[in-house]
């Protein structure tokens, strides 16, 4: 049973009784002609032969007031794509799979690159943004919901708590992030734990009141990939390519919209999906690379509100970080005791050493490199530079689907 406390500067929607799913799913349904409501599914070609996304097509399947998904599919070659694409034929709903690395798509890749528009590396940033494209360009829906394809404890449900807050008529939201418990027989989420929360309130130690370190803190689980957003957002974001997306995604909801236009909304009992490797070895892959970019895109965002950074400072985050970390280690130890759930010291104090080893790289990096900024344009630029790059995304998908 959730707690009904709001805390931070966003509204929190809790999971406060056992609303029917049909009676959501009907509420929505009913005001989806004013509200039509889209599904964007960011899935890797081996998602489909894993677990998970079997399960979540079953479940999408059922939901009767989706006007259209949209299944951005990276990481497939030509073969792979026609398999995809009688692979997501059992959902009912219109759909259309948009094939990153199809030889057209690359076309369009290549014009930004000539255009001197950074389009990044190929990755779930690049793929969400073009996805959003081709349904900005389609025009079917106001309300876009996005979540990933490796949810283990997947129920349409979380689609639609997810989307509900963005369809009602009476609503000022513009903005919906999902969270929900990280536990199995073990707390999970380690990232989020025991890096993104002692490393904000490091900040706010050194730094002092920053309204935006409050609102990163407000979210109960910042790195959720679960989020819902109107179309208008859409033009709007300048998504990055690397590892901060979830955070790179807040960032630039902060920087365009007055916080009682957002919301978090409690979205399942129970999360589980896949776990990356800590990767305390090598800097530039799993959680120690995810780290390494989140702490970037924080450093980025306080230095465009006039945050100097130094190695002095850097060295300050991390001496303050150390303590502040090793202290919600006793409380999650204490938190996984009274639950009756396994808990590993040793094993969380050493996620904070490579942590710890994050903030140092990233600082270095930044200092190299201030001005790196990792961020694809948002389309309202790209349909004022090349205003027919749109329709001509459109076209090509609808082509590669027939």
């Amino acid at each position: 049973m959730s707690d009904f406390f709001q805390n931070g500067s966003i509204t929190t929607l809790h999971n406060l009784r056992k609303f029917p799913l049909e009676e959501q799913e009907s509420t929505i349904l009913e005001h989806s002609g004013k509200n039509p409501v889209s599904l964007l599914l960011p899935s890797l070609i081996s998602e489909l032969d894993g677990p998970a996304l079997p399960k979540i097509l079953d479940e999408v399947a059922k939901v009767p007031y989706l006007s259209e998904i949209i299944i951005g599919l990276d990481g497939a070659d030509k073969k792979q794509f026609e398999k995809a694409k009688k692979y997501f034929d059992r959902l009912p709903q219109r759909h259309r799979i948009l094939w990153q690395r199809s030889p057209k798509i690359q076309e369009l890749y290549q014009e930004l690159a000539e255009k001197k528009l950074f389009i990044g590396s190929e990755g779930k940033g690049r793929n969400v943004w073009m996805s959003l494209g081709y349904l900005l360009a389609s025009n079917k829906s106001r309300v876009i919901a996005i979540h990933d394809c490796d949810i283990l404890t997947y129920n349409r449900q979380l689609l639609a708590r997810l989307v509900f807050p963005l369809t009602m008529p009476t609503s000022k939201f513009r903005f919906c992030k999902g969270y929900y418990s990280r536990t199995s027989n073990q707390l999970n989420g380690r990232v989020a734990r025991l890096f993104i929360t002692p490393l904000i309130r490091t900040l706010k130690r050194i730094l002092g009141p920053v309204d935006y370190l409050d609102f990163i803190d407000s979210f109960r689980y910042p790195l959720a990939g679960e989020m819902a957003l109107l179309r208008g957002v859409a033009y709007q974001l300048r998504l990055p390519t690397d590892w901060g997306l979830e955070i790179g995604t807040l960032n630039e909801i902060y920087r365009n919209y007055a916080k009682n236009q957002m919301c978090q909304v409690d979205v399942l009992d129970n999360y589980d999906h896949k776990h990356q490797k800590l990767s305390e070895n090598n800097p530039n892959a799993g959680l120690s690379k995810m780290s390494i970019d989140i702490a970037k895109s924080f450093y980025r965002m306080l230095a465009s509100m006039g945050v100097v950074f130094s190695d002095q400072f850097f060295r300050t985050i991390k001496a303050t970080y150390l303590r502040t970390a090793l202290d919600f280690v006793d409380k999650y130890q204490a938190d996984a005791s009274i639950n009756g759930l396994a808990y590993d010291r040793h094993s969380e104090e050493k996620a904070i050493e490579v942590f710890l080893r994050s903030i140092i790289i990233s600082g270095d990096q930044f200092l190299a490199n201030p001005m790196e900024l990792p961020m694809i344009p948002s389309w309202n630029r790209i349909q004022s530079a090349l205003p027919d790059f749109m329709d001509g995304l459109y076209d090509i998908v609808e082509n590669e689907n027939r």
